[in-house]
């Protein structure tokens, strides 16, 4: 894919020596690249962790594997992705001082990764989720060292406490990282760059508040038992639509200055791709192939959670399947219980109310997609990458 005034070499500058990066030739190449950007964040900050103590470096060095560990990378291929899009942007103005570098786009793409890293520690807490990715979440990891080691005190308090902690400095390091882009460094006054500078931190802000505002819904409608779609919705909105698509396709084009109607446009992608998402992580959580996904299948289930394919498994259902599928939320499954809230889902017509919104947020996206006035190879792979989103099997 050609980006026209991307370079095929980019330079990523610091107060520490430069470092060399190759630029994504394609959207494919983006997690390999985000992912060297990490490596050599995680070289540079873990020994100054461990400069205060050995247990702290090694929970940096924890939160380094849990990251660096599997991970799609989606939030850094959308970034780069809106990146690419504003850099290919017809009659995009250039002037003096516009030196947009697809090392910004890297390194803002390596402090979103830091940002779920939070996200997910966090989450598996408050689902009380016991693997992640095939392996031990962070806090079970942490309680398993306490017991092995003999320690005193809760293990299970203990787990969480030092995953809570993990996951801070994981939120606390991804503004490191951000601010390292280039996009908050010292500018000369009425340049481009410090015009963007201010335009990225501030979409920048908004994604941390509304991730982290969306979780707080999600808890508070599992705690009421909340059962309206557009509850459910309410969530999707902020917790995924806003945090994994949009607002990432608008920080990439905000770094490549993209005008006003190009960002609008990526946001409203963003919305309908965010969404059929999170519709499809639904789907999964209660469908999904444990190989494939890395977690146990049923575990929205057993958490409790009132997911939209449980709004709307419940808002079809009639009284003696509804209250069938109540009785089976919040609690642990047998497999044959399980099999029974899969049966009710598919019976009463959730799961292919689920498809159809799938279907029909991704055609309106791609229908946007389509109408972007930028390079038709940028076009092309966004299209592919947003159909990807609301049909993968993981």
């Amino acid at each position: 894919m050609d980006f026209g005034a991307c370079p095929s070499l980019i330079a990523v500058t610091s107060a520490h020596p430069v470092d060399r990066f190759e630029a994504p030739a394609g959207l494919n190449e983006v997690p390999a690249a985000v992912g060297s950007v990490l490596d050599d964040f995680f070289g540079r900050a873990i020994p100054h962790a461990a400069a205060i103590d050995p247990v702290v470096g090694d929970s940096a060095t924890m939160l380094r594997e849990f990251t660096m560990n599997g991970g799609k990378r989606i939030r850094p291929t959308l970034l780069y992705a809106g990146w690419c899009c504003g850099m290919s942007e017809s009659g995009r103005p250039t002037a003096p001082g516009d030196t947009a570098d697809p090392a910004e786009a890297l390194r803002a793409g390596a402090a979103i990764e830091l940002i779920q890293a939070c996200a997910l520690i966090h989450d598996d807490i408050i689902d009380r989720s016991d693997t992640r990715r095939g392996r031990p979440t962070i806090h079970r990891d942490i309680e398993s060292t306490h017991t092995g080691a003999g320690w005193s005190g809760d293990a299970a308090a203990f787990g969480v406490a030092g995953a809570i902690l993990i996951g801070d400095l994981a939120l606390s390091w991804a503004d490191d990282l951000f601010h390292g882009v280039g996009v908050a460094e010292e500018l000369p006054a009425g340049t481009l760059r410090r015009g963007v500078a201010r335009r990225a931190g501030a979409v920048w802000a908004a994604m941390r508040t509304e991730v982290l505002g969306g979780q707080i819904l999600d808890i508070v409608n599992e705690s009421r038992g909340n059962e309206s779609v557009s509850a459910a919705y309410r969530v999707m909105e902020f917790k995924t639509a806003a945090y994994t698509v949009a607002r990432p396709l608008e920080l990439g084009a905000t770094l490549a200055s993209g005008s006003p109607g190009l960002i609008d446009a990526l946001r409203s992608i963003g919305h309908d791709l965010g969404i059929a998402f999170q519709l499809r992580d639904d789907l999964l959580g209660v469908f999904g192939d444990p190989e494939q996904t890395g977690k146990p299948s049923g575990d929205d289930l057993v958490a409790g959670k009132r997911t939209a394919l449980i709004a709307i498994g419940l808002n079809r259902a009639g009284a003696t399947a509804g209250g069938e599928l109540r009785g089976l939320i919040g609690r642990q499954l047998s497999p044959d219980e399980l099999d029974r809230a899969r049966s009710i889902l598919i019976d009463v017509g959730a799961v292919a109310d689920m498809e159809q919104r799938i279907d029909h947020l991704d055609e309106r996206a791609q229908a946007t997609v389509g109408a972007l006035d930028v390079d038709s190879s940028v076009r092309s792979e966004l299209s592919a990458l947003g159909h990807r989103l609301g049909h993968r099997q993981k």
